[in-house]
C-alpha cells in the first residue's frame, strides 16, 4: 500500500518526476501533480476517473507566484486574494499561455488558490511549478478529510500521501470570479458569502448544476456516497422509508431515538456551522460504510456555511 508520511522532500522529488502525491489542505486532501506536466495531469484524470470537461484548481504559495500563471482581471479579486489567502478561497482568473488547456478544460480562465496548510505551503514554496490538485477521491464520491481516506481509495495508485492530519475546514473552497463586471460566486465553500461581501460588497450567485461546468464543483451530481442519500424533512423521509435500515445525519439538539435508526450522526449539537462542515464528509463516509441501506439527512439553515453544506448534500442526494 502507498506510504503515508511527512517527508516534504520526498513529495517534492516525486512531483518533479511526474508522480501523483496526495497533499493536505485546510479544506480537503488534494490529488496533486505538476500542473505544467500534461502527462502527470492526465494521470489525475485517469486515477480519479474524472471527465476531462471538469476543470482543475491549481495551487501556489504566494500572490506573486499566481501572477506568473494568471492575471488579476479586476481589483476586487486582488483585494479578496490579499484578504483571504492563504485560505479556502479559489479565484477564477484569465490564464496565461503557460497553463495547459488540459487544466482548464479548454476554457480561458484558470481556478487558482493558496491553501492555508503549513505542510503544503512549505511544499509549494520549494517547487518552481503550480500543483493541480482536485480532491483526492474517486470522481463523484465523498471528499477526503483524512490521509487514511485517500489510502483507502487509491492504494498503490499514488506515489505518496503527505500527512497533514485532519482537515480543519472540511469542505472545498469557495470559487469566485468576475462576470459582466460583477463579482460572482460559482461554488459555495469554506468561505461564507457574508465574509466575502463584507470585504467587496454584494456578489451574484452563479451556483450552476451543469454538465458543462465553467469551474470545478459545478456538476449536478457530486460528493455522493454509494448508498442512496435523501435530504429534507427527516420525519417525512423516515415515514417514506420506514421499512429500510436507515442512518441519520442531522444538525442541532433534536431528541432522536436511536432505536429508530441504525446509526445517528450529529453534525453539531451546538449548531456550529464550522463544526458541521468539518464533520460532513466524515459522517457521510461512516454512514456509507455502515450496515444501513439508506442515509437521510436534514438540511441546515441556509446561512453562513450552512449554504455550502446544503449545496454538497443536494449534489450528493438521489
Amino acid at each position: 500500500m502507498v506510504e503515508i508520511g511527512t517527508n516534504i522532500n520526498l513529495a517534492k522529488d516525486l512531483l518533479l518526476r511526474g508522480e501523483l502525491v496526495a497533499i493536505p489542505t485546510e479544506t480537503v486532501y488534494g490529488l496533486a501533480a505538476n500542473a505544467l506536466n500534461e502527462k502527470a495531469v492526465l494521470s489525475i484524470f485517469e486515477v480519479k476517473n474524472r471527465p476531462f470537461f471538469d476543470p482543475l484548481i491549481i495551487h501556489l504559495a504566494s500572490i506573486e507566484s499566481v501572477k506568473l500563471y494568471a492575471d488579476f482581471e479586476d481589483e476586487r479579486l486582488l483585494i479578496l486574494a490579499k484578504h483571504f489567502w492563504p485560505g479556502p478561497l479559489t479565484l477564477l482568473l484569465p490564464k496565461k499561455n503557460n497553463i495547459p488547456y488540459l487544466i482548464t478544460s479548454g476554457l480561458d480562465k484558470v481556478a487558482v488558490r493558496i491553501p492555508n496548510h503549513a505542510i503544503s505551503l512549505k511544499l509549494l514554496e520549494s517547487i518552481s511549478f503550480p500543483l493541480a490538485a482536485p480532491s483526492a477521491n474517486p470522481f463523484g464520491y465523498v471528499s477526503p478529510t483524512e490521509p487514511n481516506h485517500v489510502k483507502k481509495h487509491f492504494g498503490n495508485r499514488l506515489a505518496y500521501i503527505l500527512d497533514g492530519g485532519k482537515c480543519e475546514v472540511g469542505i472545498e473552497s469557495s470559487i469566485v470570479g468576475i462576470e459582466n463586471d460583477k463579482v460572482c460566486i460559482y461554488r459555495l465553500g469554506g468561505l461564507s458569502i457574508e465574509a466575502i461581501e463584507k470585504i467587496i460588497g454584494p456578489v451574484e450567485l452563479k451556483i450552476n448544476q451543469s454538465s458543462n461546468p465553467k469551474t470545478p464543483g459545478q456538476l449536478k451530481n457530486h460528493y455522493a456516497p454509494k448508498k442512496p442519500l435523501f435530504v429534507g424533512d427527516v420525519k417525512k423521509l423516515k415515514q417514506k422509508h420506514h421499512l429500510k435500515k436507515i442512518d441519520l445525519i442531522y444538525f442541532g439538539q433534536d431528541e432522536i431515538k436511536l432505536d429508530d435508526y441504525t446509526n445517528i450522526y450529529n453534525l453539531s449539537e451546538t449548531k456550529d456551522f464550522k463544526e458541521a462542515a468539518v464533520n460532513l464528509f466524515k459522517f457521510l463516509r461512516l454512514a456509507d460504510d455502515s450496515d444501513s441501506e439508506i442515509i437521510i439527512c436534514s438540511e441546515l439553515p441556509d446561512i453562513d456555511l450552512g449554504r455550502a453544506i446544503n449545496d454538497r448534500l443536494k449534489r450528493a442526494a438521489r
